[in-house]
Parts: structure tokens; C-alpha cells; sequence
């Protein structure tokens, strides 16, 4: 016997019909639609009122009686709040639907963008999630960031969500002392040492957090700092220390990872039985499940067991176990394994300064392609990260080419676009932001009126009966908003799943996400196109239509004639409908 899913349509172009789809689920992949006319019902007529800003008051319905009058029917409801950041209001109030941001930002948090002032600098300039790097700082550094975040959240309206990224267990360098960044000059002789110094570091010294360095390495390798952004040969052992010639300079920075090449190939042994997830890594994670991060990214992850582990782990000491994953793809493993180790995961990281360090340079942006597709197939968000606006660091405006690389990011329609050191300890952080929005608004909005199709070819992920009639649902949703040329989709969601189905379909409109829970809202806040709101809801969707038209229409965020098409992953429904 056929399941069947019915949903409705309905405009007011014609307020007399309500035309009702019934869509069954068969093992034969035919599809069949059936219309109908049920009665005749009135058109539903919303406005509604604010109280000085703190609430609203929803006016509904608006109908004729026998005698002609219109009687109006009071709402009042003081929990029917709806939370979305000032910023987007506003975007939306003034430049409509079209013009908002789909492309989402990542800002790494640092020194000097770490006070609550420079928070919400950021947070106005449109950052979406602020990343603490646990290779830098204390516990207690990182603890005050996350607690401005949330005071910024509580106080303004954001959904600024929270990642931590763990150190991992690669090669890295020590601290610098203290120093927040040292200049390595040409032909300069540095050394680099497995000792922990018990005085002042003396000067061109650098520590090694891998006992077997000094053993594993040999004189003519090239050593790269940071991905390559300075390199040295080495040319003299000495016991503990290794001295190593500078052959192209650069700015060393606290805890910078390091790569060893040997007769041009990648020395990979020395890092073979390091553990993915270090002892200090899991000091670091209870850090973050005890502050209730949104995101953890793992560093260096080399297989889907790892990331299995850790999600167990977190299942087990977490209050609500919904702390999101993120696999960092950044070695050869990494790519090796890319496809098992994205489907375990909840997104992934194209780090690309690290993973250009382990593979030859030209290979990067290809790597960068398949990882960004293969989280998209998989419909897991994707990060695309490391050196995009390095230049803005020191300077205020970027180089041409940094554009074309961010604009590049954008055109495969990644989830988000990353800042390290641009907004951790750059000059010109807010600046920096700006490019990313400016560049992503104008690529994204000549995809649309250049009418761009999309090729990729998304395969179906659902493994059960409820599953793919929600991925049906979103896709065919997508495919109408797009040839129907809708203003937005709604779509009401308890765990955020419709959400990112809707989002991996990348439709030309705006997606406005409705759930009731805070951490869904800020994860939600990661994924391409989605704008998430705080909104209490049931599962009778006529009353919520009607409780969000009114609540948008009182902001001004949405007006009469608007064309909107809702689902919902409570029923599993689809409508299309005019702001009335």
C-alpha cells in the first residue's frame, strides 16, 4: 500500500482555492500528483503591533459577519518573541530580501579583537561564529571570550556561535617566549631545540614539542614553518639542538606547526604515532563541553575513528550532547580518508596552510574543490580557511589575488570563509571582515542574476522512509522557490535538520530558519543561505505562519505580497503563500 505525503499551496491570487498535492512514496520512482477543491475558506488577514519594542501584540482574523461588520479577534500573547540580530533587521528593512549575506563568516578571536568592544564590532560587520584557538592563550583567556560572546548574544540579539579548535598532536614550535611574533630574516642561523630552557630563551632559539626531533632529522632538510610561510635548511646537529639556515624569511608565530622535506618529499614518519587528539586536547575538550561550546574542531584528523571516539566521548559529559564536530583536512591522511571521515563528522575544515604544507602547492586548489563538493554531497558544512586576506595583517587593503581567492571560495559555494591571523592579532581586523562581505554579496548576487545553474549533482543521504520524504520535501521546495522566483523559504525545524537540507540545495533566496532551541540557532548560524531565528511554535502550522507574518510584519522585516514557501520538519509539509 502506497504512504502518501499531502501538503498545500495556497496564494492569494486566488483566496477561493487551496490546491492539495498528494505525493506517494513508492518503490516505483514515479511520481503522481492529484488537485482538488476543498470549501471555500476565508482569507487570513495578520497585523500586529509593538509594545514599545519588547513584545508583540498579533491581530487575527479580519473577516465579514452576516451584517457586514468586521470584528477583529485579539491575540495577545507575551511569549510570541521572535530573536533575530539587529543586523540582519536592519539589512533586511533596507535592501529586502536579495541582498542578505549567504556566505557565512568564521573570525578567529585574539589579542586584539578579545574585549567585548571589538566583539561586537564584529558581530555588526556580519561574523557568524568566533573561533578560539586553543594553540594560543590560557583556559581562563579563552573562558572570558566565550563569555563576552554570550553576554553579546543575551544583550544585542546575536546568534554568534562559538568553535574551539583543538592544538592537536602534530610538530609545532614553542611560545617565542611570550613574544607575539618574531621576524626570521635571510640567511640568519636559528636553532631549534627539544629543551625546555630554564632561563630567558636566548636569542634565534626555538623550541620543539617532539622529544625525537633532534634523532628523526637529518642535515639537508628543508624545514617549513607554518605551512611554508618562512622555510630553513638544516645544516648542523648538536645534540638536542638542530641549527637550521634560513633560506626564506618570514614572521614566525607562537606554536606555528612544522613540516620536514626531505629530497623533496614529505617526511611523514616522524609524525606516524602521534595521537590525533593529544592529552592536552582533552583537557582542552572538557574545557569546551564544560563551557558548551558549539563547534569542536579537531586538528589533524587522519580517520573516522577519531572523530567517532571524540563524538562519544562528548555524547557521554555533555548536558545536551549536541556539541557539533568539525574535521580539520589538513594532511595527506586527511584526504586519503576524506569521504569516511566527513560522513562522521558535522562539518569539516579546508586548512589550507597546514595541508599546503603536505602536499605540493598546485595541488591545493584542487584539494580545496573536492573537499568543499564532498561535504556538500554529504551535506555536512564546509570551512574554507588559512591565509585568505594574509596580506591585511599588515596592510589595510588586500592584494588582488587574495580577493580572487576568497571570490573563488565563494563560487564553489562553501558554507563560510575563514580569518586567522587577520582578526586575531592583525592590524585592520574590522577591515578584513569587510572584504569577505563585500566580495561574497557581489559574487553571490552576480551567480543569481547571471542565472547560474548548478551542476553538482547531490545524491540522495537519507537512510530511512522519514528521512527521505524530508530530503524530498526540501529539494522540491528549493527547485519551486528558484523557478517560482519566492522572496524567502521558511522552514520551521526542531533539530535543524530541514535547514541544512534546504541549504545544501543553495536556492537563490534566503532562508529563514525558525527553531525553539538557543544552541540549534547558533549552530544553524554556520550553513550557507540560512538566517536563524529564536521562534516558539507547535505543530499546528497555520497558527505558526500566522505568528511569524505577524511578528515580521511588525518589524518590518517582510511585507504584504510577499511570496514564501514553509515546510516543516514536524509534519513534514510544504506550502506555498502571499504575505497576506
Amino acid at each position: 500500500m502506497a504512504q502518501s505525503l499531502s501538503f498545500f499551496v495556497s496564494t492569494s491570487h486566488s483566496p477561493d482555492f487551496t490546491h492539495s498535492y498528494t505525493k506517494p512514496f513508492l518503490q516505483n520512482p514515479n511520481r503522481l500528483f492529484s488537485l482538488t477543491k476543498p470549501p471555500k475558506q476565508s482569507p487570513l488577514i495578520l497585523s500586529a503591533s509593538t509594545d514599545n519594542g519588547s513584545g508583540f501584540t498579533a491581530v487575527t482574523p479580519e473577516y465579514e459577519t452576516a451584517n457586514g461588520t468586521s470584528p477583529v479577534a485579539v491575540l495577545a500573547d507575551s511569549s510570541s518573541i521572535i530573536e533575530v540580530d539587529a543586523v540582519t533587521e536592519a539589512e533586511l528593512k533596507e535592501n529586502g530580501f536579495r541582498s542578505t549575506r549567504r556566505t557565512k563568516v568564521v573570525c578567529t578571536i585574539g589579542p586584539v579583537t578579545s574585549g567585548f568592544e571589538e566583539l561586537e564590532a564584529l558581530a555588526v560587520g556580519g561574523m557568524n561564529v568566533a573561533r578560539i584557538n586553543m594553540c594560543h592563550g590560557t583556559r581562563e583567556w579563552h573562558k572570558s571570550v566565550i563569555e563576552k560572546v554570550r553576554r553579546l548574544n543575551e544583550e544585542k540579539g546575536y546568534a554568534v556561535a562559538v568553535m574551539m579548535d583543538t592544538e592537536g598532536s602534530e610538530i609545532h614550535m614553542g611560545d617565542l617566549g611570550g613574544a607575539p611574533s618574531v621576524k626570521a630574516e635571510d640567511g640568519e642561523v636559528w636553532t631549534f631545540s627539544v629543551r625546555a630552557y630554564e632561563s630567558l630563551r636566548p636569542e634565534r632559539a626555538i623550541t620543539v614539542n617532539y622529544d625525537g626531533f633532534a634523532e628523526d632529522v637529518k642535515v639537508g632538510d628543508e624545514l617549513l614553518v607554518d605551512g611554508g610561510m618562512v622555510r630553513f635548511e638544516v645544516i648542523e646537529k648538536i645534540g638536542p639542538d638542530v641549527k637550521c639556515l634560513c633560506t626564506d624569511p618570514g614572521l614566525l608565530l607562537p606554536r606555528a606547526n612544522l613540516t620536514f622535506w626531505r629530497d623533496g618529499s614529505l617526511v611523514r614518519e616522524r609524525n606516524a604515532m602521534l595521537p590525533t587528539i593529544s592529552s592536552k586536547d582533552w583537557l582542552d575538550i572538557d574545557f569546551g563541553i564544560a563551557e558548551g561550546v558549539d563547534f569542536i574542531a579537531v586538528s589533524f584528523v587522519k580517520s573516522a575513528e577519531v572523530i567517532n571516539h571524540l563524538k562519544s566521548y562528548i555524547k557521554a559529559r555533555s548536558r545536551d550532547g549536541d556539541i557539533a564536530v568539525v574535521a580539520k583536512i589538513e594532511s595527506v591522511d586527511s584526504l586519503r580518508n576524506l569521504e569516511e571521515i566527513i560522513q562522521a563528522s558535522d562539518g569539516a575544515m579546508v586548512a589550507r596552510g597546514d595541508l599546503g604544507a603536505q602536499i605540493p602547492l598546485e595541488q591545493v586548489p584542487l584539494a580545496q574543490q573536492r573537499i568543499v563538493e564532498t561535504c556538500r554531497q554529504l551535506n555536512k558544512p564546509v570551512i574554507v580557511a588559512s591565509q585568505l586576506l594574509e596580506s591585511m595583517i599588515e596592510y589595510p587593503t588586500p592584494t588582488r589575488a587574495e580577493v580572487a581567492d576568497v571570490s573563488e571560495a565563494v563560487r564553489q559555494r562553501a558554507d563560510a570563509l575563514m580569518l586567522s591571523g587577520e582578526s586575531a592579532m592583525g592590524q585592520f581586523p574590522d577591515k578584513a571582515l569587510t572584504v569577505l562581505r563585500s566580495v561574497s554579496l557581489r559574487i553571490e548576487k552576480w551567480w543569481r542574476e547571471e542565472k547560474r545553474r548548478e551542476v553538482m549533482d547531490l545524491p540522495d543521504i537519507a537512510s530511512s522512509l522519514s528521512d527521505s520524504i524530508s530530503e524530498e520535501i526540501c529539494n522540491s521546495a528549493a527547485k519551486m522557490a528558484n523557478n517560482l522566483e519566492v522572496d524567502a523559504l521558511f522552514v520551521y525545524t526542531k533539530n535543524g535538520e530541514m535547514a541544512s537540507l534546504l541549504s545544501r540545495n543553495r536556492p537563490n533566496c534566503p532562508i529563514f530558519a525558525f527553531t525553539e532551541d538557543v544552541s540549534v540557532r547558533r549552530r544553524l548560524n554556520l550553513q550557507w543561505g540560512l538566517i536563524p531565528f529564536r521562534l516558539g511554535f507547535s505543530d499546528d502550522m497555520e497558527s505558526n505562519l500566522n505568528k511569524t507574518f505577524a511578528l515580521l510584519k511588525a518589524r518590518g522585516m517582510i511585507k504584504s505580497g510577499d511570496l514564501v514557501i514553509a515546510v516543516s520538519d514536524m509534519l513534514q509539509s510544504i506550502q506555498v503563500m502571499n504575505v497576506p
